[in-house]
């Protein structure tokens, strides 16, 4: 059985408590021992990590997840890229999580059917290199809604799978879970970024959502949502669904039936892909102008105000924000735990365990992964300093020394770093 022991760790729990002083020893895919007393525990047939005081902590988890997305401007140039080059493209993009620390990923939906299942599936079966994946369906939508991009006189792909009425919508959730995926998405609202209807019109009725949620329950399967107007919100909560994205329009019967809802459901503000095109867009046609007048600012202060809510009535966020799009690319994800921070008003450790011990919980794993607990899966990281001093060093990949999944040392460079040292030192 592999054995792993991480020595002189400070170990940052996942649970919000201060970080302690402590040894990690790691057996098979678990923690076994968490030792206080560092340097007590026999070293025999184990591989040693010297973490020279160094922080130890929960692998992160992508809770809005698109593996599928990769650079795009506009919508539809996801649904031009031919399912070969996708493929590879979801691949290269789930190395590229698992590279800056994020062990899990709860995918908020794929770009095309079985993209996420395919590489799911190989991640699985240790073929590639990737996080342990939910993985996500299309985005079901209706005709107007958020991802349909077509014309009268075009037909024009985009992410959407397209249904109208309750009978395609069951139509549609059952194929997607025949094809094998773990959750269904549904989009209620629209979106201020999207072409058709704007984030404050909801253009999927209570109808047809309850079909969805139905339906996605008969095959036991978990059910995400775009939801961004007020009553997309509220019709959400009323039919059950699972994990609940944007909600920034969310009014106070809304956030009181979140809060009502709040042992039941996840909510996730998704507010990188937001920042992004305000701040990082001009060099994609995004200029500062038209992120303004598209209501990108509305959009952070009404998060601000939504998410300081629901953070005081104990409601679980997740980070994740739409990481994908040319403005926010895949590898840049962990800026969400900043961004909750400087514009949603969360303490570091609020932040982090948005990352790791709630999304442990929306992975399905509750009690199991997302915290450095015994008993619990050795999903780890060895973090070169004290993210809970800086945030930023999360997002960069040569901070993280040692990448553990499943027990499984993905990458080591804790002794090459010392190794570094030593050098400089002589």
């Amino acid at each position: 059985m592999n054995r792993v022991l991480f020595r002189n760790a400070m170990v940052w729990d996942g649970s919000g408590a201060d970080a302690f002083p402590a040894d990690v020893l790691v057996e098979g895919q678990r923690i076994r021992t968490i030792a206080r007393t560092p340097g007590q525990m026999a070293a025999d047939g184990t591989t040693i990590v010297d973490c020279k005081g160094r922080t130890l902590m929960p692998g992160l988890v992508e809770g809005h997840a698109h593996i599928s997305f990769g650079g795009a401007v506009n919508d539809s140039d996801l649904g031009n890229i031919p399912p070969e080059e996708h493929l590879l493209l979801t691949m290269r993009n789930a190395k590229t999580l698992l590279d800056h620390g994020f062990t899990s990923a709860y995918s908020a939906a794929t770009s095309k059917l079985r993209l996420d299942v395919v590489i799911r599936n190989e991640v699985d079966a240790g073929r590639l290199p990737g996080p342990r994946i939910r993985a996500g369906s299309p985005e079901i939508t209706v005709t107007g809604g958020l991802g349909d991009e077509r014309k009268m006189h075009m037909y024009y792909e985009s992410f959407g799978m397209i249904a109208d009425g309750p009978e395609e919508i069951a139509k549609a959730v059952r194929l997607c879970c025949r094809e094998g995926v773990d959750n269904i998405k549904i989009n209620i609202s629209g979106d201020d970024l999207g072409p058709k209807a704007h984030g404050g019109v909801t253009v999927m009725r209570e109808d047809e959502v309850q079909m969805a949620v139905s339906v996605a329950r008969d095959f036991g399967k978990k059910i995400n949502c775009h939801a961004r107007a007020a009553e997309s919100v509220k019709r959400a909560v009323r039919c059950g669904v699972d994990v609940i994205y944007h909600c920034e329009s969310a009014d106070e019967e809304a956030l009181d039936m979140l809060e009502a809802a709040k042992h039941r459901i996840f909510v996730g503000p998704a507010i990188g892909i937001i920042y992004g095109t305000l701040y990082d867009g001009e060099a994609f046609g995004f200029t500062r102008e038209f992120a303004l007048h598209i209501g990108m600012q509305r959009v952070i202060d009404d998060s601000r105000r939504v998410y300081t809510e629901l953070r005081k009535r104990g409601v679980r966020v997740l980070i994740g924000g739409d990481y994908g799009f040319a403005q926010s690319p895949q590898g840049t994800n962990a800026r969400d735990l900043r961004h909750f921070v400087d514009l949603l008003g969360y303490s570091p450790s609020e932040a982090l365990q948005c990352g790791t011990r709630i999304g442990g919980e929306v992975m399905g794993l509750k009690g199991e992964l997302g915290e450095v607990k015994e008993g619990y899966l050795a999903d780890l990281l060895l973090v070169n300093g004290d993210p809970l001093k800086d945030l930023d060093m999360m997002v960069h990949e040569e901070n993280l020394l040692v990448i553990m999944k499943d027990g499984a040392l993905y990458k080591n460079n804790a002794s090459a770093l010392a190794h570094e040292r030593n050098v400089a030192a002589q």
